[in-house]
C-alpha cells in the first residue's frame, strides 16, 4: 500500500529533525525529501513548521515509547529489561553511525526555553513514557512511586547517554548508563525485599 502524502511528510520531517535539528531543517527540504509539493505541507499542517514539529514529536515519541515498553514487557524481569533496552539502543546507534538518536531528544534540547508549544509536546511525551514504564514493571513487586522513580532515572540515563554517545561516537556512555541503572534497580529491589527473578 502506498504511503499517503501526510505520512511521507511526517516521516521525512522526523528523520531530518533527528539528524539536523529543528532550526537546521527547512520546509522546502522536508517537502523535497517527502516527494511532496510544498503546498501540501500547509494543506496538512496549516500552522507551518511548528504544527508539523508538534505532530512529529507526538507521533514519533509515542511510537518510540511503545517500542521501549515492548522490550520491557518481553523480558522476564526488571534487570534483564534494563540491559536489553540499553543493548538495543547501542545497536541502533552503531547501525546509524551515531547520527540518529531518540526521535524527540534533539528537538527537546532545542525548544525547551524557546517554544512553549513544542516544550509542552516533548514534556507530554516524556510524561507518557514514564507513566507507561512505571506500569510495565509492576511485576517487579516495587511500589508505584519507586517504579516511577526508576523509570524517570531510566529515561534520564537513556537520553543523556544518547547525547554523549552521539558526541563521542562511542557506545561507552550507553554501557555505563546501563550499569548504573542496573545498580539502582538492584538497590531498590533489595530495599523493598523484591529480588529479581533472574540475573
Amino acid at each position: 500500500m502506498a504511503v499517503d502524502t501526510r505520512d511521507r511528510i511526517l516521516a521525512a520531517a522526523a528523520d531530518l529533525f533527528k539528524r539536523q535539528g529543528l532550526p537546521g531543517t527547512g520546509l522546502k527540504q522536508i517537502a523535497a525529501t517527502a516527494g511532496a509539493p510544498m503546498s501540501s505541507i500547509y494543506h496538512f499542517f496549516p500552522g507551518g513548521k511548528t504544527e508539523l514539529a508538534e505532530e512529529v514529536i507526538r507521533t514519533s515519541g509515542a511510537a518510540y515509547g511503545a517500542h521501549v515498553i515492548t522490550i520491557f514487557d518481553a523480558c522476564p524481569d526488571l534487570l534483564t529489561a534494563i540491559r536489553t533496552a540499553f543493548d538495543a539502543a547501542a545497536h541502533v546507534m552503531v547501525e546509524a553511525d551515531f547520527v540518529e538518536t531518540c526521535p524527540i531528544a534533539t528537538i527537546a534540547l532545542e525548544v525547551a526555553a524557546t517554544d512553549e508549544t513544542l516544550r509542552i509536546a516533548t514534556a507530554d511525551v516524556f510524561t507518557d513514557w514514564i507513566q507507561a514504564g512505571a506500569e510495565s514493571i509492576e511485576n517487579s513487586g516495587l511500589p508505584l512511586d519507586v517504579r516511577r522513580r526508576l523509570f524517570v532515572g531510566f529515561v534520564n540515563s537513556l537520553e543523556g547517554a544518547f547525547i554523549l554517545s552521539r558526541s563521542m561516537r562511542s557506545t561507552e556512555p550507553l554501557r555505563s548508563a546501563c550499569h548504573m541503572m542496573v545498580l539502582a534497580a538492584q538497590a531498590e529491589l533489595t530495599d523493598h525485599h523484591a529480588p529479581p527473578r533472574s540475573e
